[in-house]
Formats: C-alpha cells, sequence, structure tokens
C-alpha cells in the first residue's frame, strides 16, 4: 500500500514539471524536478527493503536534475557528471543480474552510439569527449537493460532518447515541444527502469 502512494505522488510530481515544462514556469520546474526521482527511490526502498545500484543511481539522478535546472555550460557538464554516475551505478545493477544481454542489442546500441556521435560531432565543440564518453556508458547501460526484463529494456531504450534529444538540443537544432519531449521520455525511463528492477524475474526465468 505504501509502494502505491510513492508512484501516486510521483505522478502528480511528474504533472507539474511537464506542465512547467510547457509554461516555461522556472518556479515548478524548482518545485517538481528535484523530487522526481527521490519519490522513485522511495517507491523502491519501500518494496525491496534494501540499498542497491539502482538506489544509488537515483539518487545521482537526483543530483543531476539539480544541476540541469541550472543555466550555463558549467552546470551542465556537472549534471552530464551526476547521470554518468547514473548510468554506471544501473549498468553494474544489471550485469550483477547475471542474464547477458543478447548480442544483437549490444551490438544495436554500439552501432547507434558510433552512428549518433559522427553525425553530432562538428557541432559539440567542447562538449564533443563529454558526450562522447558519456554516451558510451548511457549506449551499455540500455544494452544491459535487456539482460534484465523487457520493461527495464524499453526504459534504458527511452533515457537513451531523451539523451539524444538533449544532445541534439546542444547542437541549436530542436523539435516542437522539445522540452516535453525530453522529460516525457526521461520520466518513462526512470519509471519503467526502477518499477521493472523491483519486479525482474529470477535470472533463470524465461522471459
Amino acid at each position: 500500500m505504501a509502494g502505491r502512494w510513492w508512484l501516486g505522488l510521483f505522478g502528480l510530481v511528474a504533472a507539474v514539471e511537464l506542465s512547467g515544462v510547457a509554461f516555461d514556469s522556472t518556479a515548478m520546474q524548482w518545485a517538481a524536478k528535484p523530487l522526481l526521482a527521490p519519490l522513485l527511490l522511495g517507491w523502491l526502498l519501500a518494496v525491496r527493503r534494501r540499498w542497491d545500484p539502482v538506489a544509488t543511481g537515483l539518487v545521482c539522478a537526483t543530483a543531476g536534475d539539480v544541476a540541469l535546472l541550472v543555466p550555463g555550460t558549467t552546470a551542465f557538464l556537472i549534471g552530464m557528471g551526476c547521470f554518468l554516475g547514473t548510468q554506471a551505478a544501473f549498468l553494474v545493477a544489471f550485469l550483477r543480474h547475471r542474464r547477458r544481454p543478447p548480442a544483437v542489442a549490444v551490438a544495436g546500441y554500439l552501432a547507434l552510439w558510433a552512428v549518433g556521435n559522427a553525425l553530432l560531432w562538428g557541432r559539440l565543440g567542447d562538449l564533443r569527449l563529454p558526450v562522447l564518453g558519456y554516451s558510451l556508458a548511457l549506449s551499455l547501460m540500455a544494452a544491459a537493460g535487456w539482460g534484465v526484463s523487457r520493461r527495464v529494456a524499453a526504459g534504458g531504450a527511452l533515457f537513451l532518447l531523451s539523451d539524444l534529444l538533449i544532445g541534439v538540443g546542444a547542437t541549436g537544432a530542436e523539435l516542437p515541444g522539445h522540452g516535453l519531449w525530453v522529460m516525457t521520455t526521461y520520466l518513462a525511463a526512470l519509471l519503467l527502469i526502477t518499477t521493472g528492477w523491483a519486479d525482474r524475474p529470477p535470472p533463470t526465468a524465461v522471459r
């Protein structure tokens, strides 16, 4: 029952955050965004009752969310560093699950990483190397998610899509409703990864 309250609050705060993005309200985003990952962390601890690397990843995501609320390149790099911690923690958790992701998933994500960086390389300027390293960790995390469950794999894919949209935005190219697409995919990614991790099948299960 307590777990449902955590997810209910997450849904409410997510709605406030998305409204803040839609109406370009800095106050609403500051009020909501720092609470998103902690609410999922509260749910995870309520249902699992122990700390694990996914919990650590959510703490790093909280720090990254706060950093990215601050304008400027320095804050952006700090936020990227925090989310690098998120990807590393998630990757450790998924690999500890002891089910290898399909080779085609690993190859596909690495190919996407290479193509994406090649396309954006000339437009990223000083962000090239940080983006190169971060996106590699992100791609490996997303690939490793396929060894956990379909829900976690979907979350990893959406996390990659969200950050790809941020990378495209860093080059000056933005889609209509860019901010909403970034946040919607990010929120869905965190929710799917967290709930999928808590509900994951045992390593020997056949999906």
